[in-house]
């Protein structure tokens, strides 16, 4: 008996004998997904069509990752997004371990016309990371952040939540902008811009990428970034997922200290116009540290409405008090928390009551400013509901955000200083027609003060609506798309259509 024969058979002889230690390591081999017959699916302009069993097996065999169909293991929890609402079903999820099999994926979707939809963290607000009877490429087994404390950047893959992006990199002192949710996916953040508590000192998330890998719709992975595939390279940069699939980040890091202030500043509902108007002058003159929000609103179980000014600190803390105690002149102060916390702890502070976890509607658009118009209008106009959760807040823009512009990147509102968010929630099961119906009313006396729409906040615009919000980068990207997916495979988006 010869070496590789003898070895052989010591090992079979092993894994016999022990039957814990042979199930674990065939537990541990790849199994295919075994397809027993022909699968119904739909094409991406909504047509049936029958998957042929041979074919999908074919396909199953090329993966490393599963291939999960209805009613296997793991199916009901990969097609699950974060809004109970959205109860899609797709034909077929595929979960990567790799680029290769994010590329068979695209490959198999584009030479079938199947329905595409990819899901990084679930969190669309129109529910567009699933799909009923097309394809889910759900990443959430494409997890994994390696950070270059030297070089100062990190890699991150495409499936990655921003809550481990912020982990890693604070473990060494360097932060990037990520969000304000740590269970949102990197991949959809990033790709629509990328607003987060430190965007005004360190610009967008899409501004920090030194470069993208990501799979287009021809099956091929490719590098963009400055000097590679440029054009791609200015379109992942706040064109959403019209482009293709990123299967790793490289980001920039910046040097931050652990702790940042945190401050929560809450008036009487009954000052709410005074307290805006205050903002509209105090948000205008803060320097880059300082992330300043207002929000205000009612839901049910609270004895009255609440009004609030919320600010993030990341300079030097020995300067906290110069720009928060303009905030104690606007008005009765009810309730005053301010007090340093852990970055990484502040991160992951809004996960549990995340309004995208409830069955809801939004509108929301760019404002240049918050002027006392627009406080009257906001105020003039709200009600509350003992059915329903009915908030309106603001996202500070400008700092470095405004310092770019406007076609440097395909983020088209560099001018914006901020984002206006209108939103109700209700309890899941019940009739939205009613609260819909509202937010969409106290919508239409603001709308006159805002300008397009932060993209990963799309809900239901027409395409007109969505081609204008592009603004002057529209032609350039409805180009870009024409190169880099002819077809509009990618489509479940703020969709750009090829030229």
């Amino acid at each position: 008996m010869d070496r590789r024969r003898f070895l052989q058979a010591s090992v079979s002889a092993a894994l016999a004998a022990s039957l814990p230690a042979r199930a674990a390591f065939e537990d541990a081999l790849y199994h295919p997904t075994q397809i027993v017959t022909d699968i119904d699916a739909v094409t991406g302009d909504g047509a049936q069509l029958t998957l042929a069993k041979a074919a999908v097996q074919e396909f199953s065999d090329s993966l490393k990752g599963k291939l999960l169909l209805p009613g296997s293991p793991g199916y009901d929890d990969a097609r699950q997004l974060l809004n109970p609402s959205f109860d899609k079903h797709p034909a077929l999820v595929v979960q990567p371990t790799g680029a290769a099999d994010v590329s068979s994926a695209v490959s198999f979707a584009r030479d079938n016309s199947l329905l595409l939809a990819v899901k990084c963290g679930g969190h669309s607000l129109s529910g567009k990371s699933s799909c009923d009877g097309g394809m889910e490429l759900d990443l959430s087994t494409l997890r994994d952040v390696y950070v270059d404390p030297i070089a100062q950047t990190a890699r991150v893959d495409g499936g990655s939540l921003l809550g481990e992006l912020d982990h890693e990199a604070m473990a060494f002192g360097l932060v990037t902008t990520a969000g304000t949710v740590s269970h949102t996916g990197v991949g959809g953040l990033t790709l629509g811009g990328g607003f987060g508590r430190l965007a005004r000192r360190f610009g967008l998330a899409a501004d920090n990428v030194l470069a993208f890998d990501v799979v287009t719709a021809d099956g091929k992975l490719q590098r963009a970034s400055a000097d590679r595939n440029p054009d791609l390279y200015w379109a992942l940069r706040g064109g959403g997922g019209n482009f293709g699939v990123v299967t790793s980040f490289l980001f920039r890091l910046h040097p931050m200290q652990r702790q940042v202030i945190k401050g929560e500043f809450t008036f009487p509902f009954s000052e709410t116009k005074q307290m805006l108007k205050f903002f509209g002058e105090y948000s205008e003159a803060l320097p880059d540290e300082m992330h300043a929000g207002v929000y205000f609103g009612a839901g049910p179980g609270m004895p009255e409405p609440i009004a609030a000014i919320s600010v993030v600190w990341s300079g030097d803390p020995a300067r906290t008090e110069e720009f928060v105690a303009p905030i104690r002149k606007a008005g009765t102060i009810v309730k005053e928390t301010l007090e340093p916390m852990d970055y990484v702890a502040l991160q992951r502070s809004g996960d549990i009551d995340d309004p995208r976890a409830n069955s809801q509607y939004v509108k929301s658009g760019f404002i240049r400013s918050f002027t006392p118009q627009l406080a009257d209008d906001l105020v003039d106009n709200f009600e509350i509901s003992p059915d329903r959760s009915t908030w309106i807040g603001t996202q500070q823009s400008g700092g470095a955000i405004g310092r770019v512009a406007n076609d440097a990147t395909a983020f088209a509102f560099r001018d914006a200083g901020h984002n206006l968010l209108s939103f109700v929630t209700w309890k899941f099961g019940t009739d939205p027609a009613e609260h819909i119906k509202y937010i969409k009313a106290h919508w239409q006396h603001v709308e006159k003060y805002t300008t397009g729409f932060y993209v990963n906040d799309a809900f239901n615009e027409t395409q007109a609506e969505i081609n204008a919000n592009y603004r002057g980068n529209y032609p350039r990207l409805e180009k870009i798309k024409r190169v880099y997916d002819p077809t509009n495979l990618f489509r479940l988006n703020a969709n750009i259509t090829p030229a």
